[in-house]
């Protein structure tokens, strides 16, 4: 249905700390309709929270794949879920 968010999840795996893969990140974020965070984990991936409409979460993940920060990711881990608010406003860097 439009107008029904979502909130995907996704871990990024390759070399995606210390290289400004966050930075990166929600530079891009404020070219879509999204909110969320980014963050780094004690296992050298970089976890991904983001709420938005389907398509527009579709065209922000396209958005990090295709930009310079697409070549450090090995992989990506997504999965979706209804949105359940509290994770704006904005779109930010976790600690």
């Amino acid at each position: 249905m439009a107008g029904e968010k979502e909130r995907l999840t996704a871990y990024f795996s390759g070399r995606v700390q210390g290289v400004g893969f966050r930075a990166g990140v929600c530079d891009l974020a404020g070219n879509y309709d999204v909110e969320g965070f980014v963050k780094n984990l004690a296992d050298g991936r970089v976890e991904l929270q983001a709420e938005g409409e389907p398509g527009e979460l579709d065209r922000f993940l396209e958005a990090i794949r295709d930009s310079h920060l697409g070549p450090n990711v090995r992989r990506v881990e997504e999965s979706r879920k209804a949105a359940r608010g509290g994770l704006g406003p904005g779109f930010g860097v976790d600690f």
